[in-house]
């Protein structure tokens, strides 16, 4: 089989993150055709891949988001912070816009369906390791439309009113709820969390929509990301 002259001289380290054992099995076979790869380790749970990863020192994680006890999202935050040169590459077939730009807040660079052919999951291997972001196309198509529109009226009606008021600053409690929008939580959950009544994160919630001049949280989430609010 060719490979791309990157990958002839080198080869990338891989570890996976899959709860279901058949799907797990099913990867690291069918990758395993491709000499460019190489597994240095895999998990069912982001508990018991953080324990490995403490050992191995793998170039992509590849990694689902809908895992038993912490999630996808969740593990993704940690490795960051932890091993901030792993490259993550969230495969799942979740494609909701909320989880989508939740996954990119927490530090993947490539967001894929299960529904790709190997091929093309090879190539995105390749395309992360070398330092490049790769969306699916139906996820690129739905992240360029929620950047690129200009809003409704209501939304330029906030940034008017977000120009004519300069103290519109968030505060340090509505960053830390901004941080909880970006990482997908919900008001119950950012409630919980914070150990606020619900009443009080809708509150914060609606504030931070306002003073970003944003309609929903997804656009909020987005101009967060873009302009590295948190």
């Amino acid at each position: 089989m060719e490979t791309t002259s990157s990958t002839e001289t080198s080869v990338i380290n891989l570890f996976i993150v899959e709860d279901y054992h058949l799907t797990r099995m099913g990867l690291m076979a069918v990758l395993s055709e491709f000499p460019q790869v190489k597994f240095i380790g895999e998990a069912e749970s982001a508990e018991e891949a953080l324990n490995k990863l403490a050992n191995v020192s793998p170039d992509i994680l590849l990694l689902d988001l809908g895992l038993p006890g912490m999630n996808g999202i969740e593990m993704a935050q940690e490795v960051r912070q932890r091993w901030p040169e792993i490259k993550i590459i969230i495969l799942t077939s979740h494609n909701e816009e909320q989880e989508v730009i939740a996954a990119l807040g927490a530090g993947a660079q490539a967001y894929v369906l299960k529904d790709v052919k190997p091929e093309r999951l090879v190539h995105v291997i390749e395309t992360v390791q070398d330092g490049a972001v790769w969306l699916d196309p139906a996820i690129a198509s739905m992240v360029l439309t929620l950047v690129n529109d200009p809003g409704s009226i209501a939304l330029q009606k906030r940034q008017a009113n977000a120009e004519a008021n300069p103290e519109s600053e968030l505060t340090d409690r509505e960053l830390e709820v901004l941080q909880l929008i970006v990482a997908g939580r919900s008001n119950p959950e950012i409630a919980e969390q914070l150990c606020i009544s619900i009443h009080t994160a809708k509150a914060h919630v609606g504030s931070i929509l306002n003073k970003l001049c944003v309609n929903d949280r997804v656009q909020a989430a987005i101009k967060a990301l873009k302009e590295n609010i948190v």
